[in-house]
């Protein structure tokens, strides 16, 4: 495994394991369950993906010891600001069934987030948080929250993937010590990302997978990425990625098929965001 070094010491596996839309029964924590036997040590969870308790039980039945494990989960924008976000934690570390979290990330920049990441910096003061951060801040709010604020964040969770590369955000990210951490690494496995010509001469050139190649990519750019899979062949061949080196000409190659599209079309600072996310509890 290949790591990265927080801005407070804290060493992060640069490969994860995300379990979000696993929400039918048992299918959280059977996916755990081969992910960490697969390798994985890294598992990002959030209490809006409603598998906590699967995931929970997944680490309990695990022999790996604590200290090898790296757990993320998120707070809800609904439960922003300073008591609610006390609560949320609590909830979140007894569905999980541990005594502290590796990495806890406001899971969306709206409602009393300045409330919440007060309550955030007392957790992480106390020891129950190793490190803190946020998911979806765009430059905007993240800078005002590094600047306004005791600890800035130690990570933001961003959509990054070979066609929205977040090269921009990273470089403002690394001026505050802030540590990109990709989410939907693959393009939720579109064809025009696992099917695009320069991915595909490049993998064929290492006889690996596109899947493969995005992720090495990911590894040479130092981003920290949590590709979902749901069978064990897929997040076994996502693991097998530190046996080969993309060239500098092949890093040049994927950069210059930035389209900074995000899926979907629309982002989280546009205002149609939140009505979205208001549909959910």
């Amino acid at each position: 495994m290949e790591y990265v070094t927080l801005s407070n010491g804290v060493k992060m596996p640069k490969l994860g394991f995300g379990v979000f839309l696993m929400n039918e029964p048992g299918e959280a924590e059977e996916a755990v369950t081969n992910a960490l036997k697969t390798g994985y040590r890294l598992i990002d969870t959030a209490s809006r993906y409603y598998n906590e308790e699967e995931v929970g039980a997944a680490l309990k039945k695990s022999s790996i010891p604590r200290e090898e494990l790296f757990i993320t989960t998120k707070l809800w924008f609904k439960d922003a600001g300073y008591e609610n976000t006390k609560k949320a934690f609590n909830v979140s570390l007894e569905k999980l069934g541990l005594d502290y979290l590796d990495l806890y990330l406001i899971h969306q920049p709206f409602n009393d987030y300045y409330g919440s990441w007060r309550a955030m910096e007392e957790l992480y003061q106390t020891g129950k948080i190793r490190a803190i951060g946020v998911s979806n801040f765009y430059p905007d709010r993240l800078k005002d929250l590094v600047m306004h604020n005791d600890i800035a964040p130690m990570v933001d969770q961003r959509e990054t993937h070979p066609l929205n590369q977040q090269w921009e955000a990273e470089a403002l990210m690394k001026e505050a010590g802030v540590q990109l951490e990709a989410w939907s690494p693959l393009g939720r496995g579109g064809k025009d990302i696992l099917t695009h010509p320069v991915l595909m001469e490049i993998a064929k050139t290492h006889q690996k997978s596109v899947a493969q190649v995005i992720l090495r990519w990911f590894m040479q750019r130092n981003v920290v990425t949590i590709p979902k899979a749901s069978h064990l062949e897929r997040m076994q061949e996502n693991f097998e990625i530190f046996d080969f080196v993309l060239s500098a000409e092949e890093m040049a190659l994927i950069k210059a098929i930035d389209q900074k599209a995000p899926l979907g079309g629309t982002t989280h600072d546009d205002p149609r965001m939140l009505d979205m996310l208001s549909q959910f509890e």
